[in-house]
């Protein structure tokens, strides 16, 4: 483990280690199991407000993408006259080229440490006693393909958790195709439309090709393969949390048309 991230991750397994203990009267052997499962939307929601604002952030670069590559094409040989049209247009729409990113960044930290517990087997010198409890008889420090292997009853609650993180991904993708439609493919120009000044316009930048959202719930779980069952379990409740944080966030950041800069709106 990185010496940057010690304290932190020990302060972070006091506290799941303090959260399993008081739930141990009432929850018994899954004490540990629901700690891991409140510390990871304790987490969540921390990270709340960076998430809102990435999330902004993309969708309003994704609304500005054909604008912004009309510019590159415009004023391709002029890279400063590019610059200033392009934080007009920005700034015109309220964002910047960073907005999508920033947040995302600012959440890395946070999200590294409550891996990293989920993962490590020794927490300040010691065994991480965490990952020596069950989750229905697995012990949630082991590994899919550990003994007792992938057809025994640990390997049944390994699958079961693959099972839910795929159908997780997979509605994520689908929310996240409605917040970024693919534009459809436009058709060719007749004689005439091809005469008119709009004909000349650039197209707008070519979208991700479909298949790879759909592998993208596969990839999650040949990733989750490798972690250890805690890990594993953090990555599913984070990634139905980030299932339903989009959900929400889609009613309140629905798709406005981008506004004009100073310059097209004097045109």
């Amino acid at each position: 483990m990185s010496d940057i991230f010690d304290v932190p991750v020990d302060a972070a397994y006091y506290v799941v280690s303090a959260l399993a203990g008081a739930l141990t009267p009432l929850a018994g052997g899954l004490a540990v199991t629901i700690a891991i499962i409140v510390f990871t939307v304790s987490v969540r929601l921390l990270l709340l407000p960076f998430s809102y604002h990435a999330l902004r952030g993309q969708l309003a670069q994704s609304r500005l993408a054909p604008q912004l590559q009309a510019l590159r094409q415009r004023h391709r040989r002029d890279p400063d006259r590019l610059t200033r049209e392009m934080k007009a247009l920005y700034r015109a729409n309220g964002t910047s080229m960073f907005a999508g990113y920033l947040p995302l960044l600012l959440q890395w930290p946070l999200l590294s440490v409550m891996y990293l517990l989920f993962r490590t087997g020794a927490i300040n010198g010691a065994p991480n006693r965490l990952l020596h409890h069950h989750l229905f008889s697995a012990v949630l420090g082991a590994h899919w393909l550990t003994s007792p292997g992938p057809l025994s009853v640990q390997g049944g609650v390994f699958a079961a958790l693959f099972v839910l993180l795929a159908v997780a991904g997979y509605l994520a993708v689908r929310i996240s195709r409605r917040l970024f439609p693919v534009p459809a493919r436009a058709s060719a120009p007749t004689p005439a439309a091809s005469r008119s000044p709009a004909a000349s316009a650039p197209p707008a930048p070519a979208a991700p090709p479909a298949w790879l959202g759909r592998l993208t719930p596969l990839i999650t779980v040949v990733f989750a393969a490798f972690l250890p069952l805690a890990g594993v379990l953090c990555l599913l409740t984070t990634t139905t949390w980030t299932l339903l944080e989009r959900r929400v966030f889609a009613r309140y950041l629905a798709p406005a048309t981008p506004a004009l800069t100073p310059r097209q709106a004097g045109s």
